[in-house]
């Protein structure tokens, strides 16, 4: 197929460049003439896992990108609106959505033939029906049912390992104002496992799907954070080990036989599997990144708008605000005191995998150690360059993690990066009297003198 998308930030790119792998044939739009040209000669414009690869193997062949939407629409069958949906506190911005709405509108007024319009941008219920789809009407000329259709196909992916995620779903959603909009956005996955539930349903509900799915995700780690304070404040507890309990319930861990053994093989030995979901309910110090938070908020403020309240969504939002202080008391409890003190800051990034630092934990951390009067310096992988637009000079920043520690009176761990499984060792080596905590529980608990982590207190 032809298919054209519309914004080439994480999703939009992420998806054209998975697409194009396919073999179809797509074309990204964007207004940024730097991003455009970057795309074209093959180089990635964020940072993510495996798709400077693929940028490399598909740019210029199956893959292009342009600044002319007009052209882009009309030379396609099907248009991906990929833009960002910022929110505000109050509602979601649907600024670029409604311009690119328009513009597509436009497009669609000089085409000949059917053409499906998709939202793949993360937006709230009724926005595809009753926002997009009247501009592409107002603006085309024409009727959406008969000359054109609307569908809205939600994307579940995770920074870091957004290219698997893309190329191995758990589900496809394919949303759609009617049968004939389902049918054409489902022709691009057919080459997608058979195996991948799809599911179809209207615009409405495939919107609501994407934030249902998101505030699970996120209720799951406040739920885990709530216990996990619990139990460090009872004493004699490990909310890791609580919660290493939680994961064997058989919802959690379900009892599989391997696959290619029947039921009268008496030699095949049952195994328990544990679910993906298990990976959100561990203790931590909160979530972050450009979804779970503003998603989360979103959905709280559009219930409310339509005079639904939101009470158990509004306490993960609350849990969270409060959780990355938690470590910051866990180390002062340590010190004794921050006022003076060398205080290494071990990942600012969200989540591994990125350099992408919204919404994350790191941020109020860091300004909170500043506050007690604490000397910062932070290490992390690959975020550093855009630390240095949040934090303004206010810290430094380390090239190693060797040269993070090595004078640190307190460690705080933030981000689940792999290369900090080494910390015991170089803290027997390098620092062995700094006061240390895990605030993602990512050490074991016996391999440093004096740990002190999430959901374990002191």
């Amino acid at each position: 197929m032809n298919i054209s998308i519309i914004g080439t930030g994480y999703v939009g790119l992420v998806t054209g460049v998975c697409l194009a792998s396919k073999g179809h044939r797509v074309t990204c739009v964007d207004i940024d003439v730097a991003k455009v040209d970057a795309i074209n000669t093959g180089r990635a414009p964020i940072h993510e896992e495996g798709l400077p690869d693929l940028l490399t193997q598909y740019a210029g062949r199956t893959l292009t990108a342009t600044t002319d939407l007009l052209s882009a629409v009309r030379g396609s069958d099907i248009t991906f609106i990929a833009t960002g949906t910022p929110f505000d506190g109050k509602v979601i911005d649907l600024k670029f959505v409604k311009q690119v709405s328009e513009q597509i509108g436009a497009a669609l007024a000089t085409k000949h033939g059917y053409h499906v319009v998709v939202v793949k941008s993360t937006v709230v219920p009724g926005t595809t029906d009753d926002v997009v789809k009247p501009l592409l009407e107002k603006h085309s000329g024409k009727r959406a049912g008969r000359d054109f259709g609307v569908g809205m196909n939600p994307e579940f992916l995770s920074e870091g390992v957004a290219i698997e995620d893309f190329m191995k779903p758990d589900r496809i959603v394919l949303g759609g104002m009617d049968d004939r909009s389902i049918d054409l956005l489902g022709q691009v996955y057919a080459s997608f496992d058979d195996s991948v539930p799809r599911l179809r349903t209207n615009n409405r509900t495939a919107e609501m799907i994407k934030y249902a799915s998101n505030a699970y995700q996120a209720t799951c780690i406040s739920f885990a954070n709530e216990i996990g304070n619990l139990c460090a404040s009872l004493g004699g507890i490990d909310a890791l080990d609580v919660m290493a309990g939680v994961h064997l319930m058989k919802e959690l861990s379900p009892t599989v036989k391997d696959a290619g053994s029947s039921s009268q093989d008496a030699a095949a030995k049952p195994r328990r599997v544990r679910a993906g979901i298990t990976s959100f309910l561990s203790p931590g110090c909160g979530f972050g990144g450009s979804c779970f938070p503003k998603d989360v908020k979103a959905l709280i403020a559009h219930g409310q708008a339509k005079g639904v309240a939101m009470p158990l969504l509004e306490s993960v939002i609350e849990i969270n605000r409060h959780q990355p202080i938690k470590a910051v008391d866990l180390l002062e409890r340590r010190l004794g005191t921050l006022m003076g003190k060398r205080v290494a800051v071990l990942g600012l990034a969200f989540k591994p995998g990125t350099d992408d630092m919204r919404e994350s934990p790191s941020i109020p951390i860091v300004k909170e150690l500043l506050d007690r009067g604490a000397a910062v310096q932070a290490f992390d992988p690959i975020a550093t360059a855009e630390a240095r637009k949040i934090f303004n000079g206010k810290l430094t920043y380390a090239e190693s993690l060797e040269q993070v520690i090595e004078r640190a009176d307190g460690i705080l761990l933030v981000t689940r990066w792999p290369e900090f499984k080494r910390l015991p060792e170089l803290l027997a080596r390098h620092n062995a009297t700094a006061a240390f905590v895990d605030g993602r529980r990512l050490i074991d608990r016996n391999a440093i003198p004096g740990y002190a982590g999430i959901g374990l207190g002191l």
